[in-house]
């Protein structure tokens, strides 16, 4: 939510699986078929990955699971592993034991949304566990947490058209910022500044 460039969950779910089997592929094994549950258009994944990987036989489909007993048992593998990473997670945060029961993680688990609530704090939202652009985070920030405004979105809306794309040669003019200088990353992706009185 606060990086500059979105990741979303399909980009995330195509790299999985095309990191999944070029790994597989690395290590010597001889894959002659893929299928794949699909994840956005079936079609265009489909291409993507045939394009990626010719030489094998790529299935994509929507409900992969229910029609490919391969794919079910991958996708009962995914869960229970998935299950036992969330069980065993350390909250960085240093959480109280009563905020470490979250459920199943689904909007309609009433667990997942009693630790939503509890979890969410006025000032920072929630912790580093939960997605924030989750449509059901995001209602409960909406109603939980301080408000947050963001000046560039305005003016983005009202100054599109006055905006130029900078000339290549800008990006080789010499730096004028002095490094020691420069704000860490995490503050500046977060877009926090110094604030010297209230």
């Amino acid at each position: 939510m606060l990086r500059k460039f979105k990741y979303n969950l399909n980009a995330l779910s195509h790299d999985s699986a095309i990191g999944l089997i070029q790994k597989v592929l690395d290590k010597g094994v001889n894959i002659k078929e893929v299928y794949v549950d699909t994840v956005g258009d079936p079609g265009k994944y489909q291409a993507k990955l045939k394009d990626i990987f010719p030489d094998l036989e790529i299935t994509v489909a929507s409900k992969a699971d229910a029609t490919y007993p391969i794919v079910s048992a991958a996708s009962i593998c995914a869960k229970v592993g998935r299950d036992r990473a969330v069980k065993g997670w350390i909250f960085k945060e240093n959480m109280s034991e009563e905020h470490t029961e979250y459920g199943s993680g689904y909007p309609s688990d009433p667990t997942t949304k009693k630790f939503l609530a509890s979890s969410c704090d006025y000032v920072f939202g929630f912790p580093q566990f939960v997605r924030f652009s989750w449509s059901t985070a995001d209602k409960i920030l909406e109603k939980e947490a301080a408000p947050v405004y963001w000046d560039d979105e305005e003016e983005e809306g009202e100054n599109k058209k006055k905006k130029k794309t900078p000339s290549v040669l800008s990006f080789f003019q010499p730096k004028t910022i002095d490094a020691r200088k420069r704000k860490h990353r995490f503050f500046r992706d977060r877009c926090l500044k110094q604030v010297r009185e209230f």
